[in-house]
């Protein structure tokens, strides 16, 4: 059986969470970081640091033309990051982005002999994000099936988690204080507990107040 994994990793609380759970169900894992002009370029440092901690192969591919093609409030200072109001995304979605990344993921592990993919997507924190249902994982599993006559598993452990319960992931996986400290969420580009005034430092602060509520902690 084949027990090699590539995980889509940004150094986030997500894909970290994704990284050490992957590290727990296989017995090989990389990750791939995409690099598309992100505004905080601290992510690809963060994304290479915590490889580099965890003995982890680490690839960082030039996705630049995601860039070009969909200007977002994530690659551009001119672009202010808004919730999206009255049914509309957030300024911060950038379009096709999980298809790309999961296809180029994809390329990279057949390539690397792995057939399973890891990806932190979710749908119940997902912000409106249409490339984080489950229903078009899945629809793009099947499509990178048939595209390289692979048999490819694409991976989603956060898929139905919310942040207190992927706070709870990873305190149970032992990597909590890691996780907190290490990694970088903040659309303002702060490791940590971030800026504190971002909306995903707002998911990810009260996901992390409702874990330690549950816990008794707060």
């Amino acid at each position: 059986m084949n027990k090699k994994a590539v995980v889509v990793f940004s150094g986030g609380q997500d894909s970290t969470t994704c990284l050490f759970w992957a590290m727990k169900q296989f017995d090989e894992v990389l990750a791939v970081t995409f690099d598309y002009g992100q505004r905080h370029r601290l992510e690809l440092d963060c994304a290479s640091a915590i490889c580099k901690e965890q003995g982890i192969e680490h690839h960082i591919l030039d996705m630049s033309l995601l860039n070009q093609l969909a200007p977002n409030a994530l690659t551009r200072d001119d672009i202010e990051i808004t919730d999206g109001e009255e049914g509309q995304l957030p300024s911060t979605f950038v379009e096709g982005r999980n298809m790309l990344f999961l296809t180029f993921a994809g390329v990279l592990a057949k390539v690397k002999g792995a057939k399973h993919i890891v990806t932190g997507v979710c749908e119940t924190d997902f912000s409106g994000y249409p490339d984080c249902r489950d229903v078009f994982v899945k629809s793009l599993n099947v499509t990178l099936n048939l595209s390289m006559d692979y048999e490819f598993v694409v991976h989603t452990p956060l898929m139905w988690l919310d942040k207190a319960q992927t706070w709870e992931l990873a305190d149970q996986l032992g990597k909590f204080d890691y996780v907190r400290e290490k990694t970088l969420t903040c659309y303002n580009g702060i490791i940590g507990d971030g800026c504190g005034a971002c909306p995903a430092c707002e998911l990810r602060s009260r996901g992390l107040e409702n874990y330690l509520a549950s816990k008794g902690e707060n």
